[in-house]
């Protein structure tokens, strides 16, 4: 009888021994998360997207009772939290901001990383309305006014975006482009900062995206357009580059995802966290100051949209002549 129990205890020890992979990620997947979570956000500090992520992330850290630590990564155009996620576990304690601009960094320049590739979609979280603003002291107002003195004083028109590569500045090179005329580029890692430049006048306008509401509002600065397909709720006078004839829409949608491969009880755990904090009262309200809606998707609507905004930037790559043949990554 004792030999007959010790032989199936060995067999059972041997059977777990072999599937011990499955059982690790099955007990890993089940107490997730086991340590605090890592959010990046491919901007600095301080503007309107950390703030309301830095939100976001306090309330979904409620929902799985573990801190998400916000980790900040400014520059090259919000892409650099890419090679963070490419080089990650992919057991969802690693995770980051999806900004427009990596869907579009592979078509124009060559990069290590693939958005699609490197990545498992959580959700989609909001979007951001971008606006062409001037100080508030500033004589012009409206756009008119700004492409006259370009078209008067060629190359003494300073105009700031939040980076290189990213929406603002591709939009505002089109507008310029339309109308054959040129500026003066000046990059910022982020809102926060380009928007003080621009109200204290260290650069003549800028283009951001919702940051600028506060200064706005405190007629630190002037909304000349928006950049949406219909007009802002929050500044309804303000016209659209579109109404105004340039024939201009620029939005911006962005979600969450971390490393590819993440196991899909951790998916569902972190798209159900950030869902929950997605939709709470505080939320909303936050991202109201900013002229921001919930464009919430789940995680498979995440993955196809995702897909069709990379193919969307490799066309509007190639249509303007910015595409370059991508080789192995």
């Amino acid at each position: 009888m004792n030999i007959t129990r010790r032989r199936a205890l060995t067999l059972l020890a041997a059977a777990a021994s072999t599937a011990s992979p499955w059982v690790r990620a099955s007990a890993s997947a089940e107490r997730f998360p086991q340590r605090p979570i890592a959010l990046w956000v491919p901007w600095p500090a301080g503007g309107a997207t950390d703030i309301t992520l830095r939100l976001l992330a306090e309330l979904a850290g409620r929902q799985l009772g573990q801190k998400i630590l916000v980790e900040n990564r400014g520059g090259a155009g919000g892409t650099l939290a890419m090679p963070v996620l490419q080089q990650a576990a992919p057991d969802g304690h690693t995770i980051a901001q999806m900004p427009q601009p990596v869907f579009r960094a592979p078509h124009i320049q060559h990069v290590a990383w693939d958005p699609i590739r490197d990545t498992t979609p959580i959700l989609q979280l909001s979007g951001v309305t971008f606006g062409l603003l001037v100080p508030g002291t500033s004589e012009w107002r409206s756009v008119d006014d700004l492409l006259r003195f370009a078209a008067a004083r060629p190359g003494e028109l300073s105009i700031a975006t939040n980076g290189v590569g990213t929406t603002p500045h591709v939009a505002l090179d089109e507008l310029f482009a339309r109308h054959g005329l040129s500026y003066i580029h000046v990059p910022y890692k982020g809102t926060a900062e380009q928007m003080v430049a621009v109200a204290a006048g260290q650069v003549m306008a800028g283009v951001n995206s919702n940051g600028f509401a506060p200064f706005v509002d405190a007629n630190r600065l002037r909304l000349l357009a928006t950049f949406g397909a219909t007009r802002s709720r929050r500044w309804p006078n303000v016209p659209t580059l579109r109404e105004l004839g340039h024939g201009i829409v620029a939005m911006s949608s962005y979600g969450l995802a971390g490393p590819s491969g993440l196991p899909l009880p951790v998916l569902q755990t972190l798209h159900d966290a950030f869902k929950a904090a997605l939709f709470a009262p505080a939320h909303v309200a936050e991202l109201a100051k900013y002229d921001q809606d919930i464009a919430y998707l789940n995680s498979a609507d995440y993955a196809r949209s995702m897909r069709e905004t990379f193919d969307a930037e490799r066309r509007a790559a190639e249509r303007q002549g910015l595409s370059h043949a991508r080789g192995p990554a």
